[in-house]
């Protein structure tokens, strides 16, 4: 029995799984969407939501410039950011269009950026979308990524809502039709 066993094993030891981890996540925060498989997927979800909640928790701290800030500031930056660079490799390199390589620091991506962009949102930072099976070997395959700016009213509005940018006249002519409609 499993019982207070969470996470998949994936038929690794655990170095390899965290290692497994450890890619998926830089290569999620470097490009900002990567497809893999959906047990995958569920699973990096965890671990990048996870990195990116501690920056997060910071505030404006995690993307305010080092000279303006506090020492006990600068020192829960730091912390932040070793927890973070303790998981993740440090930079990435990305492969632009022509062939040029670009270093990019995963840390301060994290920090400067996604922590900014995140900073009014309390969770769900990233969206699994399901593509169907792989062609060689029939495994469901998923794209992760990392939700955009405008995703968040997207995300946040149900399905069905309508938005509520009507002029209060239209609303109130608009309620006597849809209870005539009900009844």
């Amino acid at each position: 029995m499993r019982h207070k066993n969470a996470g998949r094993k994936f038929d690794r030891n655990t170095s390899s799984r965290r290692a497994m981890f450890r890619n998926l996540a830089a290569n999620l925060i470097l490009h900002e969407h990567i497809e893999t498989t959906d047990a995958k997927a569920k699973e990096l979800r965890r671990v990048a939501e996870r990195l990116i909640t501690k920056a997060r928790r910071l505030g404006p701290v995690a993307y305010t410039p080092q000279s303006q800030l506090s020492p006990g500031d600068r020192a829960r930056r730091l912390a932040a950011a070793r927890a973070i660079g303790a998981y993740i490799p440090r930079f990435g390199v990305r492969v632009e269009t022509g062939g040029a390589t670009t270093r990019i620091d995963l840390v301060e991506k994290i920090m400067l950026d996604l922590a900014k962009r995140y900073a009014a949102r309390p969770g769900g930072y990233t969206r699994i979308v399901k593509f169907g099976p792989r062609r060689g070997d029939n495994a469901p395959i998923s794209l992760i990524e990392l939700l955009a700016d405008g995703d968040k009213a997207e995300e946040a509005k149900p399905s069905g809502a309508k938005s509520s940018a009507k002029s209060p006249k239209k609303a109130t002519a608009a309620a006597p039709k849809e209870a005539a409609k009900v009844g």
